[in-house]
């Protein structure tokens, strides 16, 4: 742990000029992120936090609990089996809710289970407040059963009387639920009843819960505010088709709303509205990227900075003479290549937790002490990597063929050689909603340490850029996204760096589909191509386990895929083998339940009868993306061989 006055915390975060030019081991690129989500006690005097810890042979995020800023060790709260806290929010200065999730691979964001338990800081008292297994772990089974659907955290009561308030949704009803929950005795009131399913609620500072917003089973926007003076919730109308309007958060005095709101489908700007007249005033708006970053002060916490998603994110102020913002200001200056991000504050506004990253350091908790205005470094992640040994993510922008702007980040070597770079073009998963940002990137600073500048593409159906980017990728996985992946690679290898005749392309997830699928889109522009976990043969994305018994989930991949069985054959890699002429390295894990198995089998299966037979990497107990360290430094020993091989001059 490092101490520091605020000048001194310039010198911590200034990157050594003078770089090790040897090589980085493979080893230190393996070692996961290991504290995430950390939560700062309502006094102060504790900090939450999930650690990776070793949990039956794998390595398991676990919920613990530290003293600040000693950091003595409290507790480490294990879950049952493989569940993980998916995230967790303090109520007293002793108790904390935690939402339970299950990993399903490192490529992919843990999955909620819908359940939410309660727990001491020691954790004792362990007390299960909502989920389907209610009735066989609580007391309060003989109450209300099981509950058979799914919750999350809405509210925390600025009072902390240890009450939570969830919101709910029923798997056997089209419904939407606010409950008020005692944390230690689970008993529940009912503070809200929609008929409208998957409904998030917002609550004012008071309590009171105001609205409510999702999306319908068509994947269409609803919202509904709650009438005083009927006691009713009424559905509020969009101006326009494609809009979107979702309030998230409220002044101190409840009396105005922000509000994100997006104008036919383009990027998310955000205003506030009177609650009383309804009047309206922009406060934030970005020409390319959604304004959906936000920095929030002590309580009552109202966003004081925003930033833009695309592109390295700035803290624009929305009144910088707040001395929250300030604060923000200082601790900015005194990190100049990285971002700081405001966590969270104690009640008494006197002690926050923040964060640092960049596009070269993975990141660091710090708490900061208003009185003595000193900062303690708490958790430092990727311990075993030197920021000053990895390479700077640029940002850029070109226009597609169609003249659409699309974005994206090229991470360059940090100690580059002579002569120009061989290049990795890396597509992102998802694809739909899902966006490369600027910081630290596991896969490209590996690669960019192997001395490979490395391409990522936002290509149109990512993240960040409104609904209706969004919406221009809809059934055009085969097509113009490829088209947008295709149209980067030519823009970079413009550049005076990159040398355009040694490119190969990696990708997990959809993007090992997109690894795959460029090959035959464009056969003279790839050296090789390796898929990870990918998809290959898109009419079986609806036969998954995953989807069955979910009509939402199914219309959306109708929506953002297609349904069109004979269509979806023909974008899909497997049924295309015979055009692809490049070396092919597949990779995937037995117990994938995100991209089932076959889906590599089949890939495999038809390259091998085109007579192209792929490299292969199999491990059967794995899920989507490796969790063991040492399979990991496996993968990227034989990724490296791979590329080294046809990617030489």
């Amino acid at each position: 742990m490092r101490s520091c006055l605020i000048p001194c915390l310039l010198s911590l975060a200034v990157l050594d000029a003078a770089a090790a030019d040897a090589l980085v081991p493979v080893q230190n690129f393996t070692e996961a992120a290991t504290y995430s989500q950390a939560r700062l006690a309502p006094d102060g005097k504790h900090v939450a936090i999930n650690v990776r810890m070793e949990r039956n042979g794998r390595m398991i995020p676990t919920l613990s609990v530290y003293t600040v800023p000693e950091l003595k060790h409290v507790s480490s709260i294990g879950l049952p089996a493989f569940e993980i806290p998916a995230d967790f929010l303090w109520l007293t200065n002793k108790r904390l809710a935690v939402k339970k999730g299950r990993e399903i691979g490192l490529r992919e964001k843990p999955v909620a289970t819908g359940e939410v338990v309660a727990v001491n800081l020691d954790g004792t008292q362990q007390q299960y407040l909502f989920g389907y297994k209610g009735f066989r772990q609580s007391s309060k089974g003989d109450r209300y059963g099981d509950d058979y659907g799914y919750a999350h955290v809405t509210h925390i009561p600025e009072q902390r009387d240890g009450h939570v308030l969830l919101g709910s949704h029923y798997w056997d009803s089209k419904r939407s639920m606010l409950y008020d929950i005692d944390s230690v005795t689970s008993a529940r009131k009912l503070l809200a009843d929609i008929p409208a399913e998957d409904l998030d609620f917002e609550v004012q500072h008071d309590g009171k819960p105001r609205f409510a917003s999702g999306v319908n089973e068509n994947n269409q926007a609803v919202l509904f505010r709650l009438d005083d003076g009927s006691s009713q919730w009424r559905p509020v109308s969009f101006e326009t088709p494609g809009s979107r309007y979702h309030p998230f958060a409220f002044t101190p005095d409840d009396k105005a709303v922000y509000v994100s709101q997006a104008q036919n489908g383009g990027p998310y700007s955000i205003l506030r509205e009177d609650m009383a007249s309804g009047a309206r005033t922009p406060i934030a708006s970005d020409a390319l990227g959604n304004i959906d970053r936000f920095e929030y002060t002590a309580r009552p916490s109202v966003p004081f900075a925003y930033s833009s998603a695309v592109g390295i994110p700035r803290a624009r102020y929305l009144d910088d003479k707040l001395p929250d913002a300030v604060l923000h200001k200082t601790l900015s200056a005194a990190f100049p290549n990285a971002y700081v991000s405001f966590i969270n504050f104690s009640d008494d506004g006197q002690h926050l937790l923040f964060s640092v990253r960049s596009d070269r350091d993975p990141g660091t908790y710090y708490l900061y002490d208003k009185k003595t205005a000193q900062a303690d470094a708490l958790f430092s992640n990727m311990e075993k990597i030197d920021p000053a040994q990895m390479a700077e993510r640029r940002p850029f922008t070109f226009t597609a063929r169609d003249g659409l702007p699309v974005s994206g980040f090229i991470t360059l070597p940090a100690n580059p050689g002579k002569g120009k770079l061989p290049m990795v073009l890396l597509p992102h998963g998802g694809p739909i909603g899902i966006a490369d940002d600027w910081y630290f990137d596991t896969d490209a600073q590996f690669l960019a340490s192997r001395g490979y500048a490395v391409l990522q593409v936002n290509f149109r159906g990512s993240g960040g850029r409104g609904k209706r980017f969004e919406a221009a990728g809809h059934k055009e996985w085969g097509g113009k996204m490829m088209d947008d992946l295709i149209d980067g690679v030519k823009w970079a290898g413009a550049q005076s760096e990159i040398d355009a005749s040694r490119v190969c392309v990696f990708g997990a997830s959809f993007g090992g589909y997109a690894a795959l699928m460029l090959p035959v889109r464009a056969p003279a522009m790839f050296k090789c191509a390796v898929g990870y976990s990918g998809i290959y043969y898109l009419p079986h994305a609806y036969t998954t386990d995953r989807l069955i018994g979910d009509k939402q989930a199914k219309n959306y991949l109708a929506k953002v895929m297609g349904s069109d069985e004979a269509q979806l054959r023909q974008q899909s890699p497997a049924t295309l083998a015979a055009n692809i002429t490049v070396p092919v390295l597949l990779v995937h894990g037995g117990n994938d339940k995100v991209t089932e198995l076959n889906q590599a089998l089949m890939m495999r299966e038809a390259l091998i009868k085109a007579g192209r037979p792929p490299e292969w990497i199999l491990e059967k107990d794995e899920g989507h993306g490796f969790y063991d360290a040492k399979r990991q430094q496996e993968f990227y020993e034989r990724l490296e061989a791979f590329l080294g091989k046809h990617l030489a001059k």
